[in-house]
């Protein structure tokens, strides 16, 4: 396939993907009444040289453009009502996230920020929030910048409470993007670690997806070719990039986030409590996680394993096996493969262990996790 040609496909939005099609955004703009974005990113992309060439690219075409990067790298609440705030005072008349998972989260939940002045976290999804979503949201845009989350193809937001550090999902159809311009360049300068933790992330995303029990066989179909573009293309992406391996991580991404509307499991609850309590990186948590969840799942999905196996183009289709290659395929990226590795410490643990328990995830684990069960997994990996 040449990844050099911009494509466009409708699912689950509208999406243009391919090599240079950034350039696609100020016409897109200006063609549906928009001159004034809020592009929403984080501190790191707003100094970094390509989104200094996206601002001046819209600039060039007299677009007014204001620029909200004051957000956390796990974000919290706060971050989104700034933004809000930016939004107001700027009066601007829609919003494009640039970014990765933690920026276009915040991009979203400013989007439902905007006309919904509830609290925030009134619209949690888990206590039934999504009846308060009412109202319109501005015209939203999202272009990732990182081959992990997917979030650009999503419709809710993990934000965190500021003091609890407990996350909450704010979700609605109307939070998902009315287009996401996917341009594989964009992420051809991430550094070597960057790459290899939000491609763990991917994985996560898509392994998680395929083992929970409800039925959605499209789903299922996706999750194991996401599996298997993750597989042939993250090491090649993360120690010798070019654009054929970063565009079938990119595209991987997003089958992730497609994928996982099945729901998640018990290493994103694993993973979650230790972004919040410890401010660890999120995909370099599931990343660690990964093995000893899917060993902890492998006594109660054995024929799915099977097909993971294939899909990873295994000889041995056995549980084991996946489980020693995403080992395997930690050390060959050069990410830790302990927990005491990330700053973890034996102290942490039972924190660790009530927060994983309150996690959102696990419920759709294919095995029920309790918090004897999480405090063994994190032991485990200690």
């Amino acid at each position: 396939m040449d990844f050099s040609t911009i494509r466009q496909f409708n699912f689950p939005t509208v999406i243009r993907f391919g090599a240079g099609v950034i350039n696609e955004l100020p016409d897109h703009l200006l063609s549906h009444g928009f001159t004034k974005p809020l592009l929403v990113t984080d501190p790191t992309i707003a100094g970094l040289d390509f989104f200094k060439k996206i601002v001046a690219l819209l600039e060039t075409k007299n677009l007014s453009v204001e620029v909200f990067s004051d957000i956390h790298k796990n974000p919290i609440k706060q971050d989104v009502l700034k933004g809000g705030d930016a939004f107001a005072a700027a009066e601007r008349d829609c919003i494009v996230g640039i970014g990765g998972g933690a920026a276009l989260d915040v991009a979203r939940a400013i989007v439902l920020r905007i006309h919904h002045r509830r609290d925030l976290f009134d619209y949690d999804d888990l206590i039934g929030g999504d009846k308060y979503v009412t109202e319109d949201v501005p015209y939203f845009i999202t272009v990732p910048t990182t081959s992990g989350t997917g979030s650009e193809v999503g419709r809710s937001a993990i934000i965190a409470d500021d003091v609890t550090h407990q996350k909450k999902i704010l979700f609605s159809p109307k939070l998902m993007a009315k287009i996401v311009f996917a341009d594989p360049m964009l992420t051809m300068e991430l550094p070597p670690f960057i790459t290899a933790a939000t491609g763990m992330d991917a994985l996560t995303h898509n392994l998680e997806a395929f083992l929970v029990n409800s039925f959605h066989p499209m789903c299922d179909g996706i999750a194991l070719e996401g599996i298997r573009l993750i597989n042939e293309s993250i090491e090649k992406a993360v120690h010798r990039p070019d654009l054929e391996s970063r565009s079938k991580m990119l595209m991987a991404s997003m089958m992730g986030a497609v994928a996982f509307q099945k729901g998640l499991g018990v290493v994103h609850s694993l993973a979650h409590p230790m972004s919040s309590l410890l401010d660890t990186h999120h995909g370099l948590a599931n990343a660690v996680n990964l093995p000893y969840g899917m060993r902890f799942n492998s006594s109660v999905s054995n024929d799915k394993f099977v097909k993971i196996a294939h899909a990873m183009n295994l000889n041995d289709t056995r549980a084991e096996a996946v489980v020693n290659h995403l080992f395997e395929l930690n050390n060959t990226l050069k990410l830790p493969l302990k927990l005491s590795d990330v700053g973890v410490k034996a102290e942490h643990l039972d924190t660790l262990s009530e927060l994983a328990l309150a996690d959102f995830c696990h419920p759709s684990n294919p095995r029920p996790v309790s918090k004897e069960d999480f405090r063994a997994l994190y032991e485990e990996a200690l």
